[in-house]
């Protein structure tokens, strides 16, 4: 059986439950994960979307977008706690809002040609102008 991660928002008005399986982990430089996230960059993690459950504070979520197509932020303090993507099929954990760590790491850098220019990566993370191949 997989185990289940906890995360939550920054007030803990939101708190959810996901499993340690993502398929995915990478780091967004693109301007709207800079501007949601207030950062550089928003490292994110890519699971199934109903391997995720919001376990407490449902009625205090903010969803921006559709249903389809969505971040999904506590209404309270504002924090980014994951993004609806692919049609609905799947979630991008923020990984910042995660209290456990998860097994897996970012593994690449997307977007980079639209980076903060202030900003200077250095890592060794394989780094795309937009999308990974």
């Amino acid at each position: 059986m997989p185990r289940s991660l906890a995360g939550k928002c920054f007030c803990g008005a939101v708190h959810y439950a996901v499993a340690d399986e993502f398929v995915y982990a990478m780091n967004c430089h693109c301007s709207n994960c800079r501007r949601t996230t207030g950062s550089a960059f928003k490292p994110m993690a890519g699971i199934e979307r109903g391997k995720l459950t919001v376990t407490q504070g449902l009625d205090r979520l903010l969803i921006y977008g559709t249903e389809l197509q969505n971040n999904t932020l506590c209404k309270l303090c504002g924090s980014l706690l994951y993004s609806v993507v692919r049609d609905g099929a799947w979630a991008h954990v923020a990984m910042g809002t995660l209290v456990d760590a998860p097994t897996i790491r970012p593994t690449h850098h997307i977007f980079v040609g639209s980076r903060a220019p202030w900003f200077t990566i250095t890592d060794d993370l394989p780094q795309y102008e937009e999308f990974a191949p």
